[in-house]
């Protein structure tokens, strides 16, 4: 069972102001009197049906929507909610894999597909009438299948999607309806002649294996609604992330170095408060065009602290700056830092580097233990 809270800040904030339900409401820095830098974090159904959408600038939205109340991101009020949420849920199943702020994942144990659209319209319920929430959710015998329902259910909808009927359900489906296509998968997947799911299920296993590595598997299995055992962990987080959208788009390194030392010292001590180690860092730009570019390393094993953390930004950072240097030298808009695979801690690790810190401020006839 696949939980999506819709349009999740709005609805948070509509909790404290039920006066704004039903009007065209945007979470997000709002808009000055002069330019603004920011975009748009969450809208409304009744803001969307004027255009609004999340990661739109600030400047466009209100052009669209002139007359949409905004209100000022609160960050930790949703960390709150979506605390509520898990526990909510915990009540329903011991197994929930939370999969950002506003998702997760149920895995669950029931009869039939009548028993899930019992339980499914029971969790709804309980999230709207407890915590003010509503949720679209679907439900299947794989992940991505439940994942895909839930997307066709929205807004606050339900889809079940019956083991003997996943196929059917998604093989009309474009490839760009699969979690994990994006853009550029979607164009490769076309290349070879799949513009539907179902052309997948068509496809030989060898073939998308040797194309696509194992992602050509799990593409198989979902094109013939084959369930696949669940490898992930299913407790805590899977990221964290922290940005900043800069007041002018920055065009030197030396004004966008400082900014990456600070976002990535800023989750270090974020990761620290919540005892989590990671084992991959990444670092992403969004451009004055609006494009994205990202890096994304793993680490040979799991750090905490924010040596490393810095370390690794900033050498990805520096990466995507000189690639792009070569290229158009677009100018930064937005840096974004991020860890994954993270675990929690349960002892504290040095690496080498933060011994070799101790070490050199202990001074001579001191020993580090």
């Amino acid at each position: 069972m696949y939980v999506d809270l819709d349009a999740f800040y709005v609805s948070c904030e509509l909790r404290d102001r039920p006066d704004l339900v039903g009007k065209p409401v945007i979470v997000g820095p709002p808009p000055s009197d002069g330019p603004s830098r920011g975009v748009v974090l969450s809208a409304s159904y009744e803001a969307r049906a004027f255009g609004v959408h999340s990661a739109q600038p600030a400047a466009q939205a209100v052009r669209l929507c002139p007359d949409a109340v905004w209100i000022p991101p609160d960050f930790a009020k949703y960390e709150r909610a979506s605390e509520e949420v898990r526990t909510l849920l915990r009540r329903h199943a011991s197994s929930v894999v939370p999969f950002s702020i506003d998702e997760a994942a149920l895995v669950l144990d029931l009869p039939s597909a009548a028993a899930a659209r019992t339980l499914a319209e029971t969790v709804q319920k309980e999230l709207r009438e407890q915590l003010a929430l509503p949720a679209s959710i679907g439900v299947a015998t794989s992940r991505p299948i439940a994942k895909i329902a839930t997307d066709r259910a929205k807004p606050a909808g339900i889809v079940v999607v019956p083991p003997e009927e996943a196929a059917a359900f998604v093989a009309p489906l474009p490839v760009r309806a699969i979690p994990g296509v994006g853009p550029k998968t979607e164009e490769l997947l076309r290349r070879h002649g799949f513009e539907r799911i179902g052309d997948l299920a068509k496809a030989h296993a060898s073939d998308l294996r040797r194309r696509f590595g194992t992602f050509g598997d799990e593409l198989i299995a979902l094109a013939r609604g084959e369930p696949r055992p669940e490898v992930e962990s299913t407790a805590g987080p899977r990221s964290r992330s922290t940005d900043r959208t800069f007041a002018v788009d920055v065009d030197r390194w030396d004004a966008l170095e400082p900014a990456v030392r600070a976002l990535a010292e800023e989750l270090a001590h974020g990761l620290d408060r919540e005892a989590l180690r990671y084992g991959a860092v990444g670092v992403a730009y969004r451009w004055a065009d609006f494009t994205r570019s990202q890096r994304i390393r793993s680490l040979p094993a799991t750090q905490g602290g924010s040596a490393s953390l810095v370390e690794q930004a900033l050498r990805l950072a520096r990466e995507l700056w000189e690639a792009e240097q070569g290229g158009r030298r677009r100018r930064v808009r937005t840096l974004s830092v991020r860890t994954e695979r993270l675990v929690e801690r349960t002892q504290r690790q040095a690496s080498l580097d933060v011994f070799g810190a101790e070490a050199s401020s202990a001074g001579p006839g001191r020993v580090v233990k």
